[in-house]
């Protein structure tokens, strides 16, 4: 799946081979906002519209359009992988957050 970037939003960009149709959705954002298009440059155009229009209908509701991840999740774990980062930051003096930045930041630089 791509992923489509606009205005600090990101959305879908998916094949429905059923329906012979380019679709997506706006990601991170309470609510469902979805486009559909005929081609891929039609359906970026639809994403960018979506979004536009997300953020004026939040404005006519008064209230804040979201802005998509704060920067905070919860994790759950396995007990034995909880207790051996605890121990592996204790030993490198540093947070678990600051072990689980790092790790993802690991993931996500790996990815190509």
């Amino acid at each position: 799946m791509d992923i489509l970037k606009y205005k600090g939003y990101e959305g879908t960009a998916e094949l429905d081979m059923s329906r012979k149709v380019c679709r997506g959705e706006i990601l991170f954002i309470n609510g469902v906002v979805t486009y559909e298009a005929a081609s891929p440059e039609e359906l970026e155009a639809k994403f960018r519209a979506a979004v536009d229009d997300y953020i004026e209908t939040c404005a006519t509701l008064n209230r804040p359009p979201q802005k998509p991840l704060k920067g905070s999740f919860n994790v759950r774990l396995p007990p034995k992988v909880h207790r051996e980062a605890t121990l592996r930051a204790i030993e490198e003096n540093i947070s678990l957050n600051e072990v689980v930045v790092r790790a993802l930041s690991a993931f996500t630089s790996s990815h190509v």
